[in-house]
């Protein structure tokens, strides 16, 4: 290669990169004279095959000629993105925002976190347990045997090896008697399932218990908890009434009703005419449910109650369909 081959080559290269379209055809272009099999990189390596005096002034400009053609490879390639960045369409300022829109919580996680936060504000603690569960927390433990017919009211969903869902959070007391020594206060929020499905049911639902174990724990007490329950959930106003009632796992049991929040005691369709609406079922610890965890009833005595969430939510915004929480209709969701 002479000084004059070398001239030509550079009048050829700054005409070639000038054509050049594009970032691609760049990188072709550098491979192709840059790179290790490149024509330049060619020239240099062969340097040593020609005679001193003349290895020493095509060196020279074969070596400025590299470093000519990498500063221009460098602006061509800031010329190409400059170009690129011209073409992409930009931002019009002039338009209208579009507005973030923002997320709310379900109906039914609003009332469940307003019914957990009065019962931690009166020292409860919050208490967990698995959805699946084997007969015996979910039954047995609960003074419910296989043949039993209470457990006709709470037909669930079987699974394999003799587990189940869930049909109450009342198995996250027997867990945590089994775990703590009393005195303890629990609330047990979370889902439960059964085989229900009509206005009023669905095979999953939501459900916060309470168990309270203590020295000197009364059915006195029970009524006041609750009471103090009703009227911070429902309005001050409101008026508790208790009726006896059955659970295999509370003795005594009791339904504890709260007056009918449309028609205020007179009688409407909601209500039956009675003036008066269900809204939780409550008691006092069954001993044999104490024994069998290992409590000494001689010694302790506790009350449990147990709630639907959904129910205290219809209760609440007057909606009369349970399914509506779950059919995702936003009109619905948008009202809370």
């Amino acid at each position: 290669m002479t000084e004059k081959e070398l001239e030509a080559l550079r009048s050829r290269l700054k005409e070639e990169l000038a054509a050049l379209p594009d970032l691609k055809a760049l990188e072709e272009f550098r491979v192709r004279y840059l790179g290790k099999k490149g024509e330049i990189t060619r020239i240099l390596k062969g340097l040593k095959d020609l005679p001193p005096e003349q290895r020493r002034r095509v060196g020279r400009l074969a070596n400025e000629l590299r470093d000519e053609l990498e500063e221009a490879l460098r602006a061509r390639r800031e010329a190409l993105l400059r170009a690129a960045e011209d073409e992409t369409p930009g931002v019009d300022l002039t338009l209208p925002g579009r507005p973030f829109e923002l997320g709310r919580l379900h109906p039914v996680t609003q009332t469940l976190q307003e019914i957990c936060a009065v019962f931690l504000r009166l020292g409860f603690d919050l208490a967990r347990g698995p959805e699946v569960e084997t007969d015996y927390y979910n039954f047995e433990a609960l003074n419910i045997p296989p043949d039993h017919p209470a457990r006709d009211m709470q037909d669930t969903f079987y699974l394999e090896g003799g587990l189940l869902l869930r049909t109450h959070t009342s198995p996250i007391q027997i867990r945590t008697m089994l775990a703590h020594r009393p005195p303890l206060r629990i609330i047990a929020p979370g889902k439960v399932y059964r085989c229900d499905s009509d206005v009023r049911h669905t095979p999953m639902f939501h459900q916060v218990e309470g168990l309270l174990v203590d020295r000197e724990v009364s059915f006195t007490d029970l009524k006041g908890l609750l009471t103090y329950f009703a009227r911070e959930i429902f309005g001050p106003e409101t008026r508790v009434r208790f009726r006896p009632s059955y659970f295999p796992f509370t003795e005594p049991s009791a339904e504890m009703d709260i007056e009918c929040v449309i028609c205020r005691g007179k009688g409407c369709r909601l209500c039956g005419e009675t003036g008066w609406l269900e809204i939780l079922g409550a008691g006092m610890v069954h001993p044999q449910v104490l024994r069998g965890v290992g409590y000494d009833t001689e010694k302790w005595q506790g009350l449990a109650f147990g709630l639907g969430v959904e129910r205290i939510a219809m209760l609440r915004h007057g909606i009369d369909d349970i399914r509506l929480f779950y059919e995702n209709h936003l009109r619905f969701l948008e009202q809370f």
